[in-house]
């Protein structure tokens, strides 16, 4: 499914975006799926297993800013990422054998997405390589003024960053640690249907929406079968039922990578929006829109 230069820029800045993966009937079944969880959040006034709520959620003005691990609440989402033309471009990137991790769809309405700190997704998930990769699946045409998400190239051969705040892991990295090179982070942008692949140790965080539009960001983590998690497998008949392609392995494949372990654990627990919120030193919420252009060029 890749060329060659599409298999190399994955590889030189941690990010690639390939337009129109995502087929027009898939992307309606998926916006038909929102719109009914939409709807169903009303009844709740608190995060719950499957919503997670933006502040001034109410029953009259639903905001839901995360649906938590959307392939297990309905078909069309474990459908698409192991679909054909899906296993094909992971194969590409991360070799034969695959499993998934989790997923969530992000939501981010117009004028009051949450937005998201600086961070990497390996520092919440460490494992005994580091071939993995994270699926963005745009819902919506995505542009730099609905809330992208920023990603700063090549950071994924980087160091591994801290992610605590007063000894505890907080999910976010101080904006301020030298190195970060914040000011050559580019927008994940594309029409809807379009798929984004980052490495797991790419640097990445978003904004809020400041548009009129919403930004619908559909999210799968994926592995390579031989990569186990270092804080441990609870259920290995559970992990072997996510593998996407490949065989079951007990044996991990180690490679020498920088590791920073989330423990103590955040003390609040739920979604990276409640981790972040110990953080203490943000980004987003201060940026003014010159500091935002900057972080984009």
């Amino acid at each position: 499914m890749l060329t060659p230069a599409q298999i190399e820029q994955y590889r030189t800045d941690g990010l690639l975006v390939v337009p129109g993966l995502l087929d027009v009937f898939t992307l309606q079944r998926m916006k038909e799926a929102l719109a009914q969880w939409l709807e169903q959040s009303r009844a709740v006034d608190a995060h719950t297993q499957v919503f997670d709520l933006e502040n001034g959620h109410s029953a009259e003005e639903p905001r839901l800013r995360r649906i938590k691990q959307p392939h297990k609440h309905h078909p069309v989402f474990e459908e698409f990422i192991r679909s054909q033309p899906m296993v094909a471009v992971l194969r590409d990137l991360l070799g034969q054998g695959l499993r998934l991790q989790s997923s969530k769809l992000n939501l981010k309405s117009p004028r009051f997405g949450s937005p998201v700190e600086w961070h990497q997704d390996w520092a919440f998930y460490p494992h005994t390589n580091d071939d993995i990769l994270a699926v963005g699946v745009m819902l919506d045409d995505t542009s730099l003024e609905n809330g992208a998400m920023l990603v700063v190239p090549g950071s994924h051969t980087g160091p591994t960053y801290d992610h605590h705040a007063d000894g505890r892991f907080c999910g976010a990295i101080d904006p301020a640690t030298p190195g970060l090179n914040l000011d050559r982070a580019v927008p994940v942008t594309g029409k809807a249907g379009a798929v984004s692949f980052h490495h797991v140790r790419a640097v990445h965080g978003s904004a809020q929406n400041r548009s009129t539009m919403s930004r619908n960001f559909l999210l799968y983590e994926v592995c390579a079968a031989d990569a186990f998690p270092l804080l441990g497998v609870a259920d290995f008949d559970e992990f072997n039922s996510r593998l996407l392609s490949g065989e079951p392995t007990v044996v991990p494949r180690f490679r020498d990578v920088p590791v920073r372990m989330p423990l103590p654990p955040a003390l609040n627990q739920g979604s990276i929006y409640e981790n972040q919120a110990s953080s203490g030193k943000r980004f987003f919420d201060i940026a003014d829109d010159a500091a935002l252009q900057a972080a984009s060029t």
